[in-house]
Order: C-alpha cells, then structure tokens, then sequence
C-alpha cells in the first residue's frame, strides 16, 4: 500500500513510500515513515512530486519478488518521465533488499541505494547523504545492508502509522529460529528476538490511549514470544508456562489489565509451541479475540518431516481438539501448501480429508515455491507447475463449500463487529486484509464496535443489519 499522504509546508522534503508484503513489513515502512517526519521530511502518495521514492519489498516467495521488482522498475520508470525529477532518488528496502542487495547492485544500476533491517532507524540521514552527493551514472548503487540483522523496535521507536485508526499491528518480535525447509525468513531476518513484555505494553497502552480497537499482536512465531531469552533452551514442543520465564501467556495477561474496549488478536502462531497454559489464558481474557492464526502447512506425516516443521500429525490434531474444547467457539485460521517436493497424492488427499473433518473458520492454500538457499530447493521430486495448480484448485473448491456452509449457519445470529468503513464491517473471526467482511448499515460510526444480526451469506462474506 502506499503511504497516506500530508500536506507538506513549501520547501519541505518529500518522500514517496510504497509498502508491499506483509503486516510485518507494513510495521517496519512506519517505523521508516516516523523517522522520516521525526526529520522534517514529509510523506507524500504522489510519485511525481516526490525527491525520494522508498520501495519495501517482499522476497516470501516467487509472487512477492515478482511485484517487488516490478513496483521498482515502475517507479524507475516514473522518475524518468519527469524531467524535474531526474534527480530524484530511488531506494529499495524491506526482505528483497536484505537477501539480494549484492545481486541487485549489478543488475539494477538505476538504484540509489539499498538497505536492510538494521538501517530502519537510518533512513533519514541515510536520505541525506545520498540527495548531498551526485553520484556517477556508471557508479554502483549504495548498499548499506548489514548481514544477520539485529534491529527489534521499542515502544519509543518513531512510528507513523499506515492502518486506519482504529486498527494497528504491534511486533512482538523479529526473526526465527525454527529451520522449516521452504523458507529464507531466517536468512533475511536472522534469530528470534523477543521484545520485553514492559515495551509491548507500554506501546498497547498508548495505542488504545489513541482510539486503538484492535491489537493484532505478530512475529514470525508469536508463540516464541519470551522463549529466547530462557535459561534453558526451549526446544520444539516444549513445555511452555510463564513460570521459566517471560512468555506469550504472561504477555496476553498484562494486555488484558489495560483499560478499554479493544481486542487482542493473535496473528501467526506456530504449533510446536502452544500449551495448555495458552489455552487456558485465551479462555480468561476476555480482550483476547475468540481468533488464532496458526499455519499448519501440511499434515501428512511425511511432508511435515519434509518440511522440518518439529510438529506431527497426531500432534496437530490433539492441539486442535484442546484448542476448541478450551476456547469455546474460536475461530481456527490456517494456510497449507500443496504440491511440496515429494507430496504424493496420498499426501495430498490426506490433507484434503484433514480439511473437510477439522472445518476450519478460515483457511488459505499457497502453491509450493521454489526458494533458493533452503533446504527444499535441493529436494528431489518437484512437482509440475499444473500439478501444483491442481492441487491448489481442489483444496480451495474444498475450502470454499466449507465456508459456505459455515457462513449460511451464521444467518440469524448476533455478532459484535468493528466498523472498518461506511457499510463495512469485521467480526472477531477475522482479521485485517486477510479474512472475510461483514456488510453492516451504513450508519455505523467506523472506528467502533457495533452487534448486528446477520441475516443473509455469501461464500465468505455475512450481510447484517
């Protein structure tokens, strides 16, 4: 998305951001966006009007690196059909820029610079330097990318916030330690890191000071959140409880003490870290949204030993069943990826049963990409393009009737929602960008919540009044 304009006094510094990815990324384009006006520097959504572009790329997966690069060649392209801003500067930041900013200095020259994680808090003077030199046509590109990125914000790190007002997105943590097979995230984002429980909260509780209504708490495992910093090495599957140390369910606890009207929404989950203990403390706080996002990728056995996901089938199964006993209508988000090297199509009916017996709330599917530096890549046994696509096709027809179903049961029951927009709506079943809407009058003030009777459904969305 790009970043919302403002009105910028004559002579002020413009800068355009354009934030591609995830809310992960979205969190780290408005710590650039507070340094920036921390600065004097102002925001500016037009392109052409701007002396610096900024573009926070995503590198997750083949799509992503697609739209990345496309996003900076357009803007490239852009500044060449401007004769007054040929002097316009050009900068690539986010996960493509921390993976392959030595590659990307030769084969796009046109870039000023690059940076990765740790010069978030560097980008106004990092600005500075570049618009004080006039660099050389056949000059490389500035690369000011560190390598294994160290850098987790705090509750007084300069933000501007891109997300409506009554919505925000606070990290509670930054990189992974787990080794999945598929994935780079660990290369570009380096080890886990744990913010302290006192920064989250005094960053929640100036938020809902703000309007805030919902806290959608993430990180690359949010169920890690603390474990770093054990004495004792916690190990997948181990047993989590507050008591070693600082914890998710020590954190969700403080959270709940804030006072306010808000929820607190756990986004991406990783199964090899749940508990009882967690459990138990989502049931007890009430501000805790009746929603978990948990990526499960696979349950056959064999491809989730593929995948080096430290978690097993049997185990999957006996966590949701004490995730829905324990948390009485909680709503079960979760992606899978089909067409993984070696998925054989028992494999992959295997998952197709697991799907139609657990009915998850919600669900994505994610073909298989080929990533290179992970473990996967060098697999034997990959699949065809139309095979993966097959496969795809049939989980997400699958998905489709199953939340069909699910939607048309919801007709005649009262929700609690929060109003995004004129006539639009969530419920606490769904999270920001990724999950369904609800349709509610239009007389709804945006910004707060509202019960509404739903009283027609489509495939994903409810209809309310």
């Amino acid at each position: 998305m790009s970043a919302s304009a403002v009105i910028a006094p004559a002579g002020c510094l413009k800068v355009g951001l354009i934030s591609l990815g995830c809310a992960k990324n979205l969190v780290d384009s408005e710590i650039m966006a507070g340094h920036l006006h921390k600065a004097g520097m102002v925001l500016t959504p037009n392109a052409d009007e701007a002396d610096v572009m900024i573009v926070n790329t995503c590198s997750f997966i083949d799509a992503a690196k697609e739209e990345s690069i496309g996003a900076i060649l357009e803007a490239n392209q852009r500044r060449g059909l401007h004769r007054r801003h040929h002097a316009q500067k050009l900068i690539v930041a986010g996960c493509m820029a921390q993976r392959f900013a030595s590659e990307l200095r030769t084969s796009m020259p046109e870039v000023d610079a690059f940076i990765g994680l740790d010069q978030l808090t560097q980008i106004a003077p990092i600005i500075e330097g570049l618009l004080a030199r006039d660099r050389e046509e056949e000059e490389a590109p500035e690369n000011f990318v560190t390598p294994q990125p160290r850098f987790i914000p705090d509750f007084d790190t300069p933000r501007f916030r891109l997300t409506p007002n009554h919505t925000a997105y606070v990290k509670i943590a930054e990189g992974c330690n787990h080794p999945c097979s598929f994935c780079i995230i660990p290369q570009m984002r380096g080890r886990h890191r744990s913010r302290t429980v006192d920064s989250i909260v005094a960053e929640a509780r100036q938020l809902v000071a703000e309007g805030v209504r919902e806290l959608n708490l993430i990180s690359q495992d949010t169920t890690y959140f603390g474990m770093d910093r054990w004495e004792e090495k916690a190990g997948p599957r181990a047993l989590v409880d507050s008591t070693r140390g600082d914890s998710l369910t020590y954190l969700l606890r403080e959270l709940q003490k804030i006072e306010g009207d808000f929820w607190i929404r756990l986004l991406y989950t990783h199964p090899a870290h749940w508990s009882d203990e967690l459990i138990t403390t989502i049931a007890e706080c009430p501000k805790v949204a009746r929603y978990v996002d948990m990526p499960l990728q696979h349950i056959s056995d064999p491809m989730l030993e593929a995948m080096r996901r430290e978690t097993s089938s049997q185990h999957i199964r006996d966590l949701i069943k004490r995730i829905r006993a324990g948390v009485p209508g909680i709503a079960l988000r979760t992606t899978f990826i089909a067409g993984f090297p070696g998925e054989t199509q028992e494999d992959f009916e295997t998952l197709l049963q697991f799907i139609e017996e657990t009915r998850f709330e919600r669900l994505g599917v994610f073909r298989y990409s080929r990533e290179d530096g992970t473990r996967a890549a060098k697999r034997e046994g990959h699949l065809p393009s139309r095979t993966k696509e097959s496969r795809w096709k049939r989980a997400m027809a699958l998905q489709r009737r199953i939340a069909l179903e699910q939607s048309a049961a919801a007709v005649g029951r009262k929700i609690r929602v929060l109003v995004e927009a004129p006539g639009l709506a969530r419920s606490e079943a769904d999270a920001p960008e990724v999950d369904a809407r609800v349709f509610v009058p239009e007389n709804l003030p945006v910004g707060q919540f509202a019960e509404v009777t739903v009283v027609a459904a489509k495939e994903y969305d409810l209809i309310a009044e």
